[in-house]
């Protein structure tokens, strides 16, 4: 009787904990094939004139499959790297390894279920099939109180409804050694310059690098569980770009919070748990309403833009707009790739409201920069800002620039000044 072979493609799931597609396929099978494959699709010119995938998201990126690689062989396994197209890469793959079954979690924006997609007809002409998990969500799809389609589009109803009938899965059983098949060419991390990838230059003034991959995910939920200060932001855990790319799973950091405060006999809600709530929330909207996020019009009607709104998305992209705060907050993020929720919200709300400018561009240009970039949680934020969100009675809107004037050091710290940019317009 041969051997059964499971070919474990890791997409945004990298780590070796609470990672189902790793853990079933060492149950199921004699052998594991664990891949990761750099798909040139990401890291092309996007439709604002930069790469889909921005500087400072790619080194990340490459630091958290390299951490992988590094916890993989830790258990006696190799992670396969390869650059291509994934339906041409994993077929090559299970012919050559004589592959029963490839492994993957499923996912919900339309870029990434269109190459699952594509790659499940080439492996299906090779009767092979393509196994879909789910593992990106604290609380599982099956696990909600209503089916996808009956999903409430108000977050208040989901979130009432959710807390009072649904429970959080405990955590998957992290294997303890994984046999692979004999492999010659295990491939090599590819260079930013291979991907075609600018080098980022590390800004002073950002404080503490970050880091990618499960080693460092974990150390800073340790951080932020023990009240330190991450990324400067003591109201944010920060674990927002380690949870984008699968580094942890908001699983993980559900029960680990949960543990935390009963063990210190901590009684008041963590605010952390809003946020994964929040982020379950908008992979669920994707997974019900898809391509209507990606819309000017959105779930309504597009909002009004300006005649001149090129002109007026580049001084806002380059922070060149004369609001100080807001000026400010471009300059981080274009400097660090990273800004916090409340400045989000303020660039996003000016960008829009003041500037009136199609908040697709907005959306885009955050795509691109933020190190933290997920789908649903950006095109789902941004539609919010704009009005044209599926839960349009909780639109917020306020006056972005005024509300942060009182924020000297920050704005003395991220002013275009302090970097040698003129703000003048």
């Amino acid at each position: 009787m041969s051997e059964k072979t499971i070919l474990v493609w890791f997409r945004n799931d990298l780590r070796i904990r609470d990672n189902e597609i790793l853990s079933e396929a060492v149950r199921r099978a004699d052998n594991v094939l664990p891949v990761f494959i750099f798909d040139p699709f990401y890291f092309k010119t996007g439709i604002n004139g930069g790469t889909k995938t921005g500087a400072f998201r790619t080194r990340f990126l490459l630091e958290a499959v390299a951490d992988l690689r590094n916890n993989l062989r830790a258990m006696g396994a190799e992670l396969l790297i390869r650059t291509g197209d994934p339906a041409e890469v994993l077929v090559q793959l299970a012919e050559e390894f004589n592959i029963s079954e490839v492994y993957h979690h499923r996912e919900v924006a339309p870029d990434e279920t269109s190459i699952s997609e594509r790659v499940e007809e080439a492996l299906w002409k090779k009767q092979l099939n393509l196994k879909h998990f789910i593992g990106h969500t604290m609380y599982h799809k099956e696990d909600l109180p209503f089916p996808i389609k009956d999903i409430p589009d108000s977050f208040v109803t989901f979130k009432k409804k959710v807390e009072r009938d649904s429970t959080v899965r405990p955590v998957v059983t992290t294997p303890e050694k994984i046999l692979v098949p004999e492999t010659i060419d295990p491939g090599e991390l590819p260079t930013l310059e291979e991907l075609g990838i600018v080098q980022p230059v590390d800004d002073p003034r950002a404080g503490e690098k970050i880091t990618g991959g499960e080693t460092e995910a974990l150390k800073r939920l340790r951080q932020y569980l023990s009240n330190a200060s991450i990324i400067n932001q003591p109201n944010s855990s920060g674990l927002g770009p380690w949870l984008a790319v699968g580094c942890i799973s908001p699983r993980q950091v559900y029960w680990e919070v949960l543990n935390h405060q009963k063990e210190n006999n901590l009684q008041n809600a963590d605010p952390l748990m809003l946020e994964l709530l929040w982020r379950d929330y908008f992979r669920f909207m994707f997974k019900k309403h898809g391509q209507q996020f990606f819309r000017s019009e959105g779930f309504g009607s597009a909002p009004d833009i300006a005649d001149n709104q090129d002109e007026l998305f580049e001084r806002w992209k380059n922070g060149q707009t004369g609001e100080p705060y807001i000026d400010a907050a471009m300059h981080q993020l274009n400097a660090t790739g990273y800004l916090s929720n409340y400045a989000r919200q303020a660039v996003a709300a000016y960008l829009i409201k003041d500037l009136q400018v199609d908040w697709t561009k907005g959306a885009l240009y955050f795509e691109e920069t933020l190190i933290d970039y997920s789908p649903a949680s950006n095109w789902g934020n941004w539609a919010f800002m704009a009005g044209v969100g599926n839960d349009t009675k909780s639109n917020r809107f306020f006056n972005a620039a005024k509300s942060a004037q009182s924020d000297d050091d920050y704005i003395s710290t991220w002013a275009p000044a302090a970097d040698g940019i003129s703000t003048s317009v």
